[in-house]
């Protein structure tokens, strides 16, 4: 469980931690979305390529040609909708992912090392991963306002381009919130020697 090794949730650490948890609640709305989506347009494409079988067209001729009067195929966009929606849907499990130590590491070396050690690492780490998510939010701002200023859309749906970016922006910068207040959390570690935030992988 990631937390207060004291046990004593204080209330920054349970905002960010709700905050955190709810944007990895609206990405997986949204992933969940895209994948049901995904299915049925395939589904329709499937039934689509069916229809038009030569067997199927003269045997069932009325009813292969209701169906596909009636619009039976594949969502038109689908591909837009789920290249704008994703990126948002990706970006919304980074906060949780950061608070709760669920990226990848590799600790076979820094598990024999002394605990003053690893809470120089992890403060390290910690900054870096702020640093990097600031430039990313940062840049994501910049291509949002490009996209604005061309009013750039897809092709088919017309779905303007800066709501994507405006979508993954938000959760981005929800990351830079939770990331500084790590990065606060380990600098009080370093200066303590305290271990306040534990992180044990994505399993809350």
């Amino acid at each position: 469980m990631t937390g207060y090794a004291n046990g004593k949730h204080h209330a920054l650490y349970r905002a960010v931690l709700r905050l955190s948890q709810l944007m990895a609640i609206l990405g997986g709305i949204v992933l969940t979305g895209l994948i049901v989506l995904i299915c049925i347009s395939v589904a329709g494409r499937t039934m689509n390529t069916i229809l038009h079988m030569t067997v199927i067209e003269n045997s069932f001729p009325v009813l292969a040609k209701s169906l596909l009067d009636w619009g039976l195929g594949p969502i038109l966009g689908e591909y837009e909708v789920v290249e704008t929606s994703m990126p948002f849907a990706i970006m919304a499990f980074m906060p949780l992912c950061a608070l709760t130590g669920g990226h990848a590491s590799v600790d076979l070396f820094t598990l024999r090392m002394p605990a003053r050690v690893n809470r120089a690492i992890d403060l390290i780490v910690a900054v870096l991963f702020a640093v990097c998510f600031v430039l990313i939010t940062w840049r994501m701002y910049e291509g949002m306002a490009a996209k604005m200023r061309y009013n750039e859309s897809t092709t088919l749906m017309q779905i303007p381009i800066w709501k994507a970016y405006a979508a993954a922006l938000v959760a981005a910068a929800v990351t830079c919130v939770v990331s500084t207040y790590i990065v606060a959390v380990r600098l009080v570690e370093s200066a303590t020697g305290r271990v306040m935030l534990r992180n044990e992988g994505a399993d809350y």
